[in-house]
């Protein structure tokens, strides 16, 4: 098992925003986080990188325990941490934020590759980041966290704003890194986007994984998940 959580609670100053989260993800997988805003999504991504305050609970990556580990050191294990909000340097060139992170473990993909993987980035390889469109930095934002030979991919609401055709863009890079070994835990809100990506979704509401289907089971699943997700 790549990732296993039991009973993880978080909090940001005196407010408790996770209350006894589990989820699991096997090796090779990509699983989504399903819910309205303010379900807890976001801030189980970042408990699992230590990025929140106080946690408490279990948070084991590869059969080691991580929740007390601060967040430097969970990215170096091999857990890759992609923020809604991109957080692509605008001073720096496409080829520059490619090069920024460390590479914290072999089997990284090289430049080449990542712009074989978005051709979009390759022709503005000397463009700012500031001259880059919503699609483009996200294609930055992920190709540059595959750089770092991390196995586990934290992808939060990677098609957020998007015009269609990027966002199935986006869609056909998460099968090729499943196709490629990397195992994915994704945020979304497009639940029709994430069914075309995920082999299993966990449904989340005011802090807790409150169900869980796999992609074969939703036909029989659609009444239950329209009252969570008004899908």
């Amino acid at each position: 098992m790549m990732l296993e959580v039991k009973g993880l609670e978080a909090w940001y100053g005196e407010s408790h925003v996770l209350h006894g989260v589990d989820i699991h993800i096997n090796e090779g997988e990509v699983v989504t986080l399903l819910g309205r805003n303010g379900a807890g999504k976001t801030t189980t991504l970042r408990a699992i990188m230590g990025l929140t305050g106080r946690r408490a609970g279990s948070v084991k990556f590869q059969g080691g325990e991580i929740i007390s580990a601060r967040s430097d050191v969970i990215a170096r294990k091999g857990i890759a941490y992609c923020p809604e909000e991109r957080g692509i340097f605008a001073s720096l060139d496409v080829t520059e934020n490619l090069m920024l992170p460390p590479q914290i473990a072999p089997g990284g993909m090289s430049v080449d590759e990542i712009y074989t993987l978005f051709p979009n980035l390759k022709e503005r390889a000397r463009s700012p980041g500031t001259k880059l469109s919503g699609g483009e930095q996200q294609m930055l934002a992920i190709g540059r966290i595959l750089r770092t030979g991390a196995k586990l991919l934290l992808l939060d609401e990677p098609s957020e704003g998007l015009a269609p055709v990027i966002v199935q863009q986006i869609g056909r890079t998460v099968r090729e890194l499943k196709s490629r070994g990397f195992t994915v835990l994704l945020v979304e809100q497009n639940f029709r986007f994430a069914q075309t990506v995920a082999d299993r979704h966990y449904v989340m509401d005011h802090g807790t994984v409150v169900d869980s289907v796999t992609n074969a089971e939703l036909a029989g699943a659609m009444d239950r998940l329209h009252q969570y997700l008004g899908v």
